[in-house]
Parts: C-alpha cells; sequence; structure tokens
C-alpha cells in the first residue's frame, strides 16, 4: 500500500533530520490514500450492485452498459459509507493512529 510507504518515508526523514515537519507531512498522504481507497470500494459495491440487477434480466435486456447511475433507491452505496467502512476504518486508522504516536514521540523529544 502507497499510504504505508510514504508515511514511512515521511517518518525516516523526521528522524534523520531531526524535522518533525515532515511527521506533519505524513497526515496528508494516510488521509488523501484513505479517501481513495473508500472511493474504490464504492465503485466495487456500485458495480455489485449494477451486477445484481442485471444477473436476473433476460438475456435479450441486457444492454452491457456500465453506467452505475441506473442505481436507485436506499439501498445505493455511498462514498461516505464504504470510506468509513470496517476495513478501510482499521487499515486506515492503525496508520493515522500511527501518525500521531510519532508526532507525540517527536514532541517529546525536542521539548
Amino acid at each position: 500500500e502507497w499510504s504505508v510507504v510514504l508515511v514511512s518515508a515521511l517518518f525516516a526523514l523526521s528522524a534523520a533530520d531531526s524535522r518533525s515537519a515532515f511527521v506533519y507531512l505524513a497526515y496528508i498522504p494516510a488521509i488523501i490514500f484513505w479517501g481513495l481507497d473508500g472511493f474504490f470500494l464504492w465503485q466495487e459495491q456500485l458495480f455489485r450492485k449494477l451486477y445484481d440487477q442485471v444477473r436476473v434480466l433476460p438475456d435479450d435486456e441486457v444492454d452491457f452498459s456500465m453506467d452505475t447511475s441506473v442505481i436507485k433507491g436506499d439501498d445505493r452505496p455511498t462514498w461516505a459509507g464504504a470510506t468509513l467502512s470496517k476495513t478501510l476504518i482499521l487499515f486506515h486508522g492503525v496508520l493515522i493512529s500511527a501518525v500521531v504516536v510519532v508526532m507525540v514521540l517527536t514532541l517529546k523529544a525536542q521539548g
């Protein structure tokens, strides 16, 4: 996962040069990649809903459109719902928690 790589690199930069500003920069890729993972999970959920609608149609009514805007109703997945899913909260929550811990330790070492 790219977010882990980028956050780890920023941790290494903050430790090597004693620049705590790099720790604060680690929030940026962590949050951006969390949102990006949420977007792709949301798209996957929409395509699964589309598949569930199309699979019950007779063969002559299938148009092979991949347009997910036809999915309507209360059961339509949302980007926020996908971003705040258990799996993404677990992975990215741990990553952001690590950033917080390193930030606190860096501030204590400077102070």
